[in-house]
């Protein structure tokens, strides 16, 4: 019998992990990696490229931004259309009655019907209509780089939350790896029992380390289904319970290019000043305000216009009669007709009006004091915003660093922890070691694995957020 169970346990040892992994039926760690596959394989697998796409297209708060973007373009057409001409058209009814204002004896009671047309061009205005339309493209301008810069941020929440997808799945990986490991354990736990090698405690040890693997996936899976419903949430998806992610290959060559390629701070913030939305949306505001001094002060200057008017009428006199000439004898009407009196009393206007601001309560020198202010305030928000970014820079810059160093470190804790695991399944199947000994080395092994995945995925979202700044797209 002893001799039949050394040979059963030799096969375990020398038999690949992989290859028992691979076979191991228990219906708790290879049903729940089964099931979960396939109640996934039918979704879409979106990449991280798609996400950002489809985030940047249905995410309600660039959707507002576009539309203000569309404000501003109403508002450059305002503006450049004020260099036409205006038509207005006017139609006047007036009824009086009582007496004469120069007879009182006599009875005027009439109505009066007035058509008239104007249009006004300006020829001059201080230089505000050319000043007002390039204040305007510019409002444009800053309007486009606030939503280039709301998509960038868009855009590196959705990468932080595709990784924590990514994080999660590995880590719902590790933690069903270690579920089979346990199961091969408590076979191996069972033949000794009944070999009589090791006590039934050990037996029952090993059922409840079982138990708690399987609270640790549903945790796990749990973790992921929450992360996947966040990103799904932040890219406004209404079927998020049908949503997965395509994990990207990342190889150990492509993590270390990753560092290499990374810049020094002061290159990296000289990119980012020259081409990020953040900073060119403060320059803009900047010209603009500096237009809007301009027009402003416009107002200190005479305004010409070309004006031309155009109008006729027509009179009734209620209480009028008709008479004839006695020297002519012909008949002269009270009241003529309404077709004639509109073409009798006709008249044309054109001119040139020029005004002249003399005294407006001071209201045209508080407006260039305002617009003065609002230069100086938006050079600050520019000075400001550069140095933020430079601290961001610099804080990224480290921390990348950091992420390198730790995801090395923990490449070195998992190949440390993973030969003392090796060893203490040896030691524990020679009965040496405990089944709470064992736990333990097991419990190390499953900390070192989670900790490399996490720095792994801090490490990889730490350089792009260094593309970022440097102005590389986000892409796996």
């Amino acid at each position: 019998m002893k001799i039949y169970l050394y040979l059963i346990l030799s096969l375990f040892l020398i038999y690949p992990v992989e290859e028992v992994l691979a076979q191991t039926d228990n219906s708790v760690g290879r049903g729940n990696r089964s099931v979960n596959t396939r109640s996934r394989n039918n979704y879409k697998r979106w990449t991280l490229e798609e996400c950002i796409q489809y985030a940047i297209e249905h995410n309600i708060s660039i959707q507002r931004l576009k539309v203000q973007r569309k404000v501003a373009e109403v508002q450059q057409n305002t503006a450049e259309n004020s260099r036409l001409p205006d038509i207005n058209a006017a139609i006047i009814q007036d009824w009086s009655f009582g007496r004469s204002q120069s007879y009182p004896d006599l009875d005027e009671s009439l109505s009066k019907t007035v058509l008239g047309a104007s249009s006004s061009i300006p020829i001059f205005t201080g230089f505000r209509i050319p000043n007002e339309i390039a204040r305007t493209k510019l409002e444009l301008e800053a309007a486009t780089q606030n939503l280039e810069k709301a998509k960038d941020n868009l855009s590196i929440n959705i990468t932080s939350l595709f990784l924590q997808v990514l994080f999660n799945k590995e880590l719902v990986k590790i933690n069903e790896e270690h579920l089979a490991l346990t199961q091969i354990q408590l076979r191996k736990t069972a033949l000794l029992n009944e070999a009589g090698s090791v006590p039934s405690v050990n037996l029952y040890d090993m059922e409840a380390q079982l138990a708690k693997d399987r609270v640790a996936i549903i945790e796990a899976q749990n973790n992921l289904e929450l992360a996947l419903l966040d990103l799904a949430q932040v890219l406004e998806l209404e079927r998020e319970s049908q949503f997965d992610v395509k994990a990207p290959l990342f190889s150990e060559r492509l993590i270390e290019d990753m560092f290499r390629k990374i810049q020094p701070t002061q290159l990296i913030f000289e990119n980012a000043v020259g081409s990020k939305p953040v900073v060119k949306e403060q320059e803009y505001r900047i010209a603009s305000a500096e237009k809007a001094l301009k027009v402003a002060q416009a107002d200190y200057m005479p305004n010409l216009s070309l004006v031309f008017e155009w109008g006729t009428g027509y009179l009734y006199k209620y209480n009028a009669k008709d008479i004839i000439n006695p020297s002519t004898n012909q008949l002269i009407k009270a009241n003529e007709s309404f077709g004639d009196q509109l073409k009798n009393n006709d008249y044309m206007l054109i001119g040139l009006r020029l005004s002249i601001p003399v005294f407006n309560r001071f209201a045209t020198r508080n407006k260039v004091r305002f617009a003065k202010l609002d230069i100086q305030d938006r050079q600050l928000m520019l000075e400001d915003t550069k140095k933020t970014l430079y601290k961001e820079i610099q804080t990224a810059h480290k921390n990348a660093v950091a992420a390198h160093e730790k995801y090395k470190a923990s490449n070195d804790a998992v190949k440390f922890t993973s030969e003392s695991f090796r060893h203490a399944q040896i030691r524990y199947e020679q009965a040496k070691l405990t089944p709470f000994e064992y736990d333990e080395v097991k419990t190390r092994l499953l900390k070192s694995q989670s900790e490399q995945i996490q720095a792994k995925y801090d490490y990889i979202l730490r350089t792009k957020i260094l593309d970022f700044y440097d102005g590389i797209p986000i892409k796996f």
